[in-house]
């Protein structure tokens, strides 16, 4: 059987993820001098200006403004009169504090372990066999080409490019297998002056071959490069950004259910961040272990509660175990409280700006604690 799926990636200067690295700086700089912080950040952003607001507690003095440009800086947005730049937007900031009914309900004077959760939630974590890091082909292609893209732009490589862009590939499945890329869209901002059919050209050259894996790629794979022909006005001058709305970019692309909580700006006593992070954690093992070729976890808490009030594994008929027995494992010997993820992956440490765009699992996070696989080898043995 034959099926086909598609994932789409972005850029660091689209307007949405212009959004989450702002929100997500700030969550690192206030953890640098205050790891007890309680942060739910917000950003917007639209045509020459940027707006900050949401609730943080925290002892740390921070520049909100001063690293929001910075941001913006970094990204690329340097040059004046183009609708948006780091030294001219305006920058407004509108911050209180957590609410103190919320506050009293994650804090526990007796045992720090004990801590509640920021919230009600569900969260989703996934893996299978496509890739080395266990993730979905298409999303790890998609975040590739728009990586690529991003280099070229700032080595001068492809000098007409400017920040904004993105891209989806779709991918065909045979029986469950990745076995050819059937489509490839990417869409990049430029300059004025740029002939599109060089643009095309060059972008096929320096960007899209390069990354692709050759031997999945045919004469009947269709590729589009800005094929609504001329991007010039891009970023927050030609549409408005938003933190968390792009949420399936930053996990599976679609390929898993996701329970709907954006992660960037918060700290980790919300279980929008912590339970994505352990679920993820908890899938990748499961079929690193080797008991499962596809699998996806659910965890979903109550605010102010310790424990999750439930847990699902499902691994869609490729496991080697029942599900039932995985879920029933993990339930009795894998510790679900927040404060206990938070201290398992090291959650009060300022580590979130290099996640905030291009995935927050596989291949983007290598090296991130939720990535590890330490567990797999203890649950080959616990199923033997």
């Amino acid at each position: 059987m034959k099926t086909c799926f598609t994932s789409e990636s972005v850029t660091r200067g689209h307007p949405d993820k212009i959004c989450d690295q702002i929100a997500d700086r700030i969550l690192d700089e206030i953890l640098l001098y205050d790891r007890n912080a309680r942060v739910a950040c917000e950003v917007t952003c639209t045509k020459d200006q940027v707006h900050i607001f949401g609730e943080i507690t925290t002892t740390s003095g921070v520049d909100y403004d001063g690293i929001a440009r910075q941001v913006i800086r970094d990204i690329g947005y340097t040059e004046h009169g183009r609708g948006f730049d780091a030294d001219t937007c305006r920058i407004y900031i509108d911050l209180h504090e957590q609410s103190p009914d919320i506050a009293k309900c994650i804090t526990r004077k007796q045992d720090e372990m004990d801590m509640g959760a920021g919230d009600q939630g569900m969260m989703f974590g996934f893996a299978c066999r496509d890739t080395d890091c266990l993730m979905p082909l298409p999303v790890e292609l998609a975040h590739a080409i728009t990586k690529k893209l991003e280099q070229v732009r700032k080595t001068g490589e492809l000098p007409y490019l400017l920040p904004d862009g993105k891209a989806q590939v779709t991918v065909e499945y045979s029986n469950g297998t990745p076995s050819r890329i059937s489509a490839v869209v990417l869409s990049c901002q430029h300059r004025e002056d740029v002939k599109i059919e060089m643009l095309r050209n060059e972008i096929l050259k320096h960007v899209i071959f390069p990354v692709l894996p050759e031997k999945m790629i045919d004469d009947d794979t269709q590729i589009f490069v800005n094929p609504g022909g001329r991007f010039v006005i891009g970023g927050p001058a030609g549409d408005s950004g938003l933190t968390g709305r792009k949420t399936i970019v930053d996990t599976y692309g679609g390929f898993s259910r996701f329970g709907g909580g954006s992660m960037s700006g918060k700290d980790a006593t919300k279980v929008d961040r912590s339970g994505a992070y352990m679920a993820r954690y908890i899938a990748k093992n499961i079929v690193a272990a080797g008991l499962a070729d596809r699998c996806e976890v659910q965890l979903s808490y109550a605010i102010g509660l310790t424990e999750p009030v439930s847990v699902m594994v499902e691994t869609f008929g490729t496991g080697k175990i029942p599900d039932e027995e995985l879920c029933s494992y993990i339930s009795g010997n894998i510790d679900l409280r927040p404060a206990v993820i938070i201290r398992k992956f090291g959650l009060d440490n300022p580590i979130f700006s290099a996640v905030s765009c291009y995935g927050q699992f596989g291949s983007n996070a290598a090296g991130m604690p939720w990535e590890r696989t330490d567990l797999a080898e203890t649950l080959k043995n616990s199923f033997r």
